[in-house]
C-alpha cells in the first residue's frame, strides 16, 4: 500500500485542468443568478422562463461534487495518503473565506429581515426558501456546528433547518467536508492507484444507494437533508471515475458506466425539479469532460471555447468567495435599497438585482485577493507534500487543487 501511494508514476497525478476551473466560474455565477432571481418581481409573461432558466442551483451545486471527486483524489496522491496533511492542507483552502462570510452573514441575518421592504416576496415563495428572516433558536448551536461544519449531518428535527440557518450556501460545504474526512479514512487503506479509485466509486455509489433506501424506509423526521453525504455520494463518484479516466487507467465503460448509476440514483428523487436537479449533472459532467479532454471536437468546441475565455477563468478563480457572499450581499443590500424604493418593486428591481451582482463578484474579488490568496499560499508554504510525489507532479504538470 505504501508503495502504491508513494509511487513515482505521472500517472498518480493530473495536471491542471483549465476548462473545468472556468466550469467552477459559470457554476458560481449560476447560483447567484439563481438565488437573486426570486426576489425580483417579474412580469408575469417573463416569470416563468426566468424560473426554468435558473432553478437549476441544485444541479449546480451537484457538478460542483464531480470536480471535488476529480480534485480531491489527486490532493490526496500528492500528499502520498498522509491523512493529516491532506486535511489541513483542504481547511486552509475553505475555511479562512468561509469563517469571514460566515461572520458577516451572521451579523447581516442579525441585523434587519428585508422581507418588511419587499412585499412581493411571499410566505412559500422561493425566495423564502433561501433567506432565513432572523437568527435562530438556539442561536449557540447553530453556530457551533456551523464553525465544525457538521450543520448538514443532522437529522432535520434534531436542530430545524441547521443546514441553512446562518449562511445558506454552506450547507455544500459540509458536505464537501464531510467527503474529505472519509477520504482521508479510507484511502490509507486503499491506496491511490487504480484499484483503490475503483474502490472509491464503488463505495461512493453504495452510500448513495444507502441514502435513498434511508429515505424510503426511515420515518420523515429522521430524514437528513441532502446535506448528507450519502445524499451526494454518487456525484462525487463520478468524480473520482473521471480522474481514473484522465489517467487511463479506466476505459469509458467504467466512465459510462458510473454515470448511468448516478443518473439511475438522481431519479429516484421522483418527478419535477428534484429529479432534474439529481438526474441532470452526470450528463452534463460527461459534455464537460469531453470539452476538457477533446476541446477541437466539433460538438465540444463552442463549449470548451467559452470555458477557456479569460473572463470565465477569472471568475473560476473567484468562484469559492463568490459562491459563498451573494446571501449576506444581496441580503444587506435589499434592505437598504428596499428602504429607499418605499415598496416600489420596479424601482427596487432596477437598483437592488444589478447591485446585488456587482457587489458579491467585487467582494468575492477581494476575499479572494486579500484572503484566499494569502492563505493558500501560507499553507502551500508550511504543508508539503512528500518529495517523491512532487517529482510525479512535476513530471506530468502542476497539480490541481
Amino acid at each position: 500500500m505504501t508503495a502504491r501511494l508513494h509511487s513515482d508514476s505521472p500517472r498518480q497525478t493530473i495536471g491542471r485542468l483549465t476548462r473545468l476551473d472556468g466550469l467552477r466560474g459559470i457554476l458560481a455565477v449560476y447560483v447567484m443568478l439563481g438565488h437573486t432571481a426570486p426576489f425580483i418581481p417579474w412580469p408575469s409573461a417573463l416569470g416563468w422562463g426566468v424560473e426554468a432558466a435558473v432553478s437549476h442551483g441544485l444541479a449546480a451545486v451537484n457538478l460542483f461534487f464531480a470536480l471535488s471527486g476529480l480534485v480531491i483524489v489527486q490532493s490526496m496522491a500528492r500528499f502520498g495518503g498522509r491523512a493529516r496533511a491532506f486535511l489541513a492542507a483542504r481547511a486552509w483552502r475553505l475555511l479562512p473565506v468561509y469563517f469571514v462570510v460566515l461572520a458577516l452573514a451572521t451579523a447581516v441575518l442579525a441585523w434587519r429581515s428585508p422581507f418588511a421592504a419587499m412585499p412581493w416576496v411571499h410566505l412559500g415563495d422561493l425566495g423564502c426558501e433561501f433567506w432565513e428572516r432572523t437568527l435562530p433558536h438556539r442561536l449557540f448551536a447553530h453556530i457551533a456546528l456551523h464553525l465544525a461544519l457538521l450543520q448538514g449531518a443532522l437529522p432535520h428535527d434534531v436542530l430545524h433547518d441547521a443546514q441553512f440557518s446562518l449562511l445558506g450556501p454552506a450547507w455544500s460545504l459540509s458536505t464537501e467536508w464531510q467527503f474529505y474526512v472519509m477520504i482521508a479514512l479510507v484511502v490509507p487503506l486503499t491506496g491511490i492507484d487504480d484499484r483503490g479509485l475503483r474502490r472509491l466509486v464503488v463505495l461512493c455509489l453504495a452510500l448513495g444507494v444507502s441514502g435513498r433506501v434511508y429515505t424510503a424506509v426511515m420515518p420523515v423526521a429522521w430524514h437528513f437533508h441532502r446535506a448528507f453525504l450519502p445524499n451526494e455520494a454518487a456525484y462525487f463518484a463520478i468524480g473520482i471515475a473521471a480522474a481514473r479516466l484522465w489517467r487511463g487507467e479506466a476505459g469509458l465503460v467504467p466512465f459510462a458506466a458510473t454515470l448511468a448509476v448516478a443518473v439511475l440514483i438522481g431519479a429516484s428523487h421522483g418527478s419535477g425539479l428534484g429529479m432534474i436537479g439529481k438526474g441532470l449533472p452526470p450528463l452534463v459532467w460527461a459534455v464537460m469532460i469531453a470539452a476538457q479532454r477533446t476541446p477541437d471536437h466539433r460538438l465540444v468546441r463552442p463549449i470548451a471555447r467559452c470555458l477557456d475565455h479569460p473572463a470565465v477563468l477569472w471568475l473560476g478563480a473567484i468562484s469559492y468567495p463568490l459562491y459563498l457572499v451573494n446571501e449576506p450581499v444581496g441580503r444587506a443590500l435589499a434592505v437598504v435599497v428596499g428602504g429607499a424604493a418605499l415598496g416600489d418593486p420596479v424601482w427596487f428591481s432596477l437598483v437592488w438585482g444589478p447591485l446585488t451582482l456587482a457587489g458579491s463578484v467585487g467582494l468575492a474579488a477581494v476575499l479572494h485577493y486579500t484572503v484566499e490568496r494569502r492563505c493558500l499560499a501560507w499553507a502551500k508554504a508550511r504543508i508539503r507534500p512528500p518529495v517523491a510525489v512532487t517529482a510525479a507532479a512535476q513530471s506530468s504538470g502542476p497539480a490541481a487543487v
